[in-house]
Formats: C-alpha cells, sequence, structure tokens
C-alpha cells in the first residue's frame, strides 16, 4: 500500500467522523479550542484503533463482525439522529444533544468507526506482510483528528443563525449516515 492509496483509505474512513463532528458543531453553536479538541481525540483516537483491534483480531474473525457491523452503525447513529430531531423539536431547553461528555462521545466514536475496524482485519493477512501497521493507525488517527477538529468548527458557523435548523439538519445526517451504511451492506443502493 502506498502513501496516496493510505491517504484516500484514511479520508474515507473520516468522513463518517467529519459528518458528526458537523453536528456537534452545529448542535453546540459557539465552540471552543476543547470542542474540537475533543472531536478529534474521540474520533481521530477510536479511527485508528479500530483498524488496529481488527488487525490483532485478524482476518479468521471476519466472518463473525462482518455481518453485524452495518446494523449496529445503523442502530447508534439511527438512535442519534432521531434524538437530534426530538430536542429540535422540543420546546424544553436541551443541552444533551451538544453534549461532549464521555458517554456521548464514545457512542458517536464507536458508531463512526465499526467500519474501521473490518478495515484493519486485512492487514493481518500475509499479503500485508509489509505493511507498518503502526504508520497506518496513525496516518488514519491523524486525518481522522484533522477532519473532526475542522468539522466541529464548520457546524458552529451554520449552527449559531439556524439552531434549529440544524439540529433537524444534523439529526437527518445521522440517520442517512446510518441508512446509507445499512443499505451499502445489503447491496441495496442502486449506485
Amino acid at each position: 500500500m502506498g502513501m496516496g492509496e493510505l491517504v484516500i483509505l484514511s479520508i474515507g474512513l473520516a468522513m463518517d467522523a467529519f459528518a458528526v463532528s458537523i453536528c456537534k458543531g452545529l448542535a453546540v453553536g459557539k465552540v471552543k479550542m476543547k470542542h474540537m479538541l475533543l472531536a478529534g481525540f474521540w474520533f481521530g483516537g477510536f479511527q485508528a484503533g479500530m483498524p488496529f483491534l481488527g488487525y490483532l483480531l485478524g482476518s479468521s474473525f471476519a466472518s463473525y463482525i462482518t455481518p453485524f457491523d452495518h446494523w449496529l452503525a445503523f442502530v447508534l447513529l439511527g438512535f442519534l439522529g432521531v434524538k437530534m430531531f426530538k430536542d429540535a423539536l422540543s420546546n424544553e431547553e436541551h443541552t444533551a444533544d451538544c453534549s461532549f461528555g464521555a458517554k456521548t462521545m464514545l457512542l458517536m466514536a464507536v458508531a463512526t468507526s465499526i467500519d474501521a475496524l473490518v478495515v484493519g482485519i486485512p492487514f493481518a493477512s500475509p499479503a500485508m506482510a509489509n505493511v507498518n501497521i503502526g504508520f497506518v493507525v496513525g496516518t488514519i488517527g491523524i486525518i481522522t483528528f484533522l477532519f473532526s477538529a475542522i468539522g466541529v468548527e464548520i457546524g458552529s458557523v451554520f449552527g449559531a443563525r439556524y439552531k434549529q435548523k440544524s439540529q433537524l439538519l444534523g439529526g437527518a445526517i445521522l440517520i442517512v449516515m446510518g441508512a446509507k451504511i445499512l443499505l451499502e451492506h445489503l447491496d441495496l443502493l442502486p449506485f
């Protein structure tokens, strides 16, 4: 695997985290550096850790993980999306939707990094013996960190002006992402 291929793979894996980070920025409104760093560390850390875990598990366990990874991502992202919808439409003032707490971030980080677990499995095969797994997971983590931190800031620019619509959009993005992951794995997308 060349550097160009690794960067493309890393960007592809970072896209889910980037979209969720935009949603977090939409919800929080006024972003501080700590929000950007928290998103970067959570999403970057999990995007790096999951392929490494996949590498450790090896390809012998792929048949156990692959059948349900898309369902888990679908349920987690769908739950978070519906919660954002509910919070946006509620007359009550909520702070949970913009939480950067460990429980919320853990759920989101796991949901966006499940595919990365499966990506790591082939790195354990003899065909990839010359690949430096530390360099691979480091690159994935750094790129996801950057995309996530920037995503929070991008989301806040739009969220400050259109908070309710932004929350609805963020919820819709999460639900669509979960549905897309599910439909891709079930081969039900026409493209």
